[in-house]
């Protein structure tokens, strides 16, 4: 049980630190990330801008979820999120090592989910 536990905050950094990354990045509003959503849903670079604002807020939350009180619904969240962005990038044609190389985005939250309820058994 103490494993579960250590393996458990690693999880919760890991998710939280890559949420946290990716929030700032988003409040920032980085460039490709403006692009993209511009080219995918067809809106205005300002739409865009607004869109990117919300979702980096909401990657802020899900970091703070996630690192002091995870949700179980959130940590679905992290994993649907993290697989649809990581998507994004083939379909955006930055190729699919981009997506690959982000397995963990997706991957991490879901460990997360499973390990705790395993936890919880």
């Amino acid at each position: 049980m103490k494993n579960i536990k250590k393996i458990e905050w690693i999880l919760r950094i890991g998710v939280a630190g890559e949420f946290l990354g990716h929030g700032l990045l988003a409040l920032e509003g980085k460039k490709d990330w403006l692009v993209w959503i511009s080219q995918m849903i067809h809106v205005s670079t300002p739409t865009a801008t607004s869109l990117l604002t919300l979702i980096g807020v909401s990657d802020l939350a899900v970091a703070l979820i996630v690192l002091f009180r995870p949700i179980n619904l959130v940590l679905l969240w992290a994993t649907f999120w993290g697989f649809l962005t990581a998507l994004v990038r083939p379909i955006m044609g930055v190729g699919w090592l981009d997506f690959i190389e982000r397995f963990a985005n997706w991957a991490a939250p879901l460990a997360l989910y499973y390990l705790r309820k395993l936890g919880n058994k």
